[in-house]
């Protein structure tokens, strides 16, 4: 579906976000992009949404170089296909309720079953009894929630995901990730969580501070190798107390 070929990204002359990156998603496939804060996964999955696009290099989708030219041409097809969850998820609600929010690109893309769509999937991600509520008021769990709502409506192909369960308690933790299995779509995760990463996906890629891919495979091996994974700020060191003893070991990123 993907198809990313030696893309270079900054912003600026100064800050440098992707270099010579390589990828290839294919249909159904579950993919985890792994790395400290400022390392890309953000401009990447940038990238892959036709937000920006590269300095150097190629993104192709279903055949189709990802440029401004054709984006133009096949944005409401793309747009309907592909979907991209902000980290902020604030910066995606700004309807006056969250029926609204459910609607809003339904009505965009000018669907003809727009209120069976809201029903639905307001129902799937258990916002429908807060439709009348204005966005503002809820929890970032809940506006988390709506958020990915709002994307479904489209039953997109491909879901591209930053930092998906931030903010969320255990409980929609568990929710949302049941929902994307069951979903079986294409999915592109940002995440530095490396205990929950394996749920989120089945193959791991691996973005250094160089803003390079160092790794892309099986979590397994990854996760077993702290060079790597010190490579790519994804471990950290502190003291703490353990048996009654206070010492320091490395640990892993846990958080998002």
């Amino acid at each position: 579906m993907f198809k990313i070929e030696e893309v270079n990204f900054s912003y600026g002359r100064d800050r440098t976000a992707l270099v010579d990156i390589t990828l290839e998603v294919s249909r159904g496939e579950r993919i985890v992009l792994l790395g400290g804060n400022g390392c890309g996964k953000t401009t990447l999955l940038k990238l892959m949404d036709g937000l920006i696009f590269p300095d150097r290099g190629r993104i192709l989708w279903n055949g189709h170089p990802l440029t401004r030219k054709n984006l133009k041409h096949m944005e409401k097809e793309f747009r309907q296909r592909v979907a991209f969850l902000f980290q902020d998820v604030e910066a995606m609600l700004f309807n006056p309720t969250v029926w609204d929010e459910l609607a809003f690109a339904p009505r965009q893309l000018e669907l003809s079953d727009v209120e069976d769509r809201v029903e639905k999937w307001g129902k799937r991600l258990g916002v429908h009894e807060i439709f009348k509520r204005h966005p503002g008021e809820l929890s970032i769990g809940e506006k988390k929630k709506v958020a990915l709502a709002s994307l479904l409506v489209l039953e997109p192909e491909v879901l591209l995901l930053d930092e998906p369960l931030s903010n969320l308690d255990p409980r929609s933790t568990g929710e949302v990730i049941d929902l994307l299995w069951e979903l079986g779509v294409t999915t592109v995760t940002a995440t530095q969580n490396l205990s929950l990463a394996p749920e989120l996906g089945d193959r791991a890629v691996l973005i250094s501070e160089g803003h390079r891919i160092i790794y892309q495979g099986e979590f397994d091996p990854l996760l077993e190798d702290e060079k790597l994974l010190l490579e790519a700020n994804l471990l950290h060191m502190h003291r703490h107390r353990h048996d009654g003893k206070i010492h320091r070991h490395f640990h892993p990123h846990d958080w998002e």
